[in-house]
């Protein structure tokens, strides 16, 4: 017969053992739900969008209960969740290619425009570019662009598989965020790191970031680490292994990734957007401080 709620660690913390379930309080159980985390058995567990859901957050999405938050929902990062949860990873898909296509129909130039570069000649005009001379919009731009097939085809199939769970569980805003910042982490180590005259670009280093925050909600959730963890392996083994890979840009993107989507699906209930988007302004204030500091050598 079914228990009535409690405090949902109580036992774990009488005993000093893993948490038992709320409803059924002598079975251990390593999973949470992912709308008010307490934690929960096989028995209890009920599929949702993201991870599992308890009965009780069930009656009350569903309309049934009497919580005020009963008809809003929310991801496992307090995102609202929505009709399409990858709309988001599409129009970014969408953006990269649409770009590609158009470095197709314009030969370099357009590459030549809009690549990361810190401080060069341009060998069309011969005039001082890049970041350095005030071309800041190349850190976000060289995101986006990519010159030969297979670096967008990788690139893109990487959006896909690991954004699109990821926007479910973090909700749109979340994600784009952590898209945006993981790239522009990885545009501004380059930036500090790499040779002034050295051109980059590719969606790596975002790439890399959702492959961090992968890893983090899997933690989060108590999946199995092991397939996300030699796939970073197995990437990390490619970038310094391979030439003509900007590693700079991977792990800027990786390490701005990690952060960002601990302070995201860590962050406590009671402070949740403090939090969150004090971590999302951390990492972007970090990011200014690298692209600051090496303009500053460079002028």
């Amino acid at each position: 017969m079914d228990q009535p709620p409690g405090n949902p660690d109580q036992s774990a913390a009488a005993t000093g053992g893993p948490p038992t379930c709320y409803r059924h309080p002598g079975r251990e159980t390593g999973i949470r739900c992912t709308r008010c985390e307490r934690p929960i058995c096989p028995e209890c567990m009920v599929d949702a969008s993201v991870g599992f859901q308890c009965p009780d957050c069930v009656r009350e999405g569903s309309g049934t209960g009497h919580s005020p938050t009963a008809n809003q929902p929310r991801t496992l990062a307090g995102g609202t969740i929505a009709a399409d949860p990858r709309l988001v990873t599409k129009v970014l898909l969408a953006i990269n290619v649409a770009l590609f296509i158009a470095v197709l129909a314009t030969g370099s130039r357009l590459v030549g425009d809009l690549d990361l570069i810190g401080l060069a000649r341009d060998y069309r005009t011969y005039q001082v570019v890049g970041v350095a001379d005030g071309q800041w919009y190349r850190l976000v731009t060289a995101m986006f662009l990519h010159e030969e097939i297979w670096h967008i085809g990788f690139n893109m199939l990487g959006l896909w598989w690991l954004g699109a769970p990821l926007e479910a569980a973090l909700g749109r805003t979340r994600f784009l965020a952590l898209y945006l910042l993981s790239g522009l982490a990885g545009s501004a180590l380059t930036y500090l790191v790499a040779a002034p005259n050295q051109p980059s670009l590719g969606a790596s280093g975002a790439i890399f970031g959702l492959l961090g925050a992968t890893a983090v909600l899997m933690r989060r959730m108590n999946y199995d680490m092991k397939p996300v963890l030699v796939l970073l392996a197995l990437n990390l083994l490619f970038t310094f292994t391979w030439s003509g890979i900007a590693w700079e840009a991977h792990i800027g993107g990786l390490v701005a990734g990690v952060a960002l989507a601990i302070g995201l699906v860590h962050a406590p209930r009671k402070h949740r957007a403090l939090v969150q988007w004090g971590t999302c302004a951390l990492v972007l204030a970090v990011v200014l401080v690298m692209v600051l500091a090496r303009t500053a050598t460079l002028s």
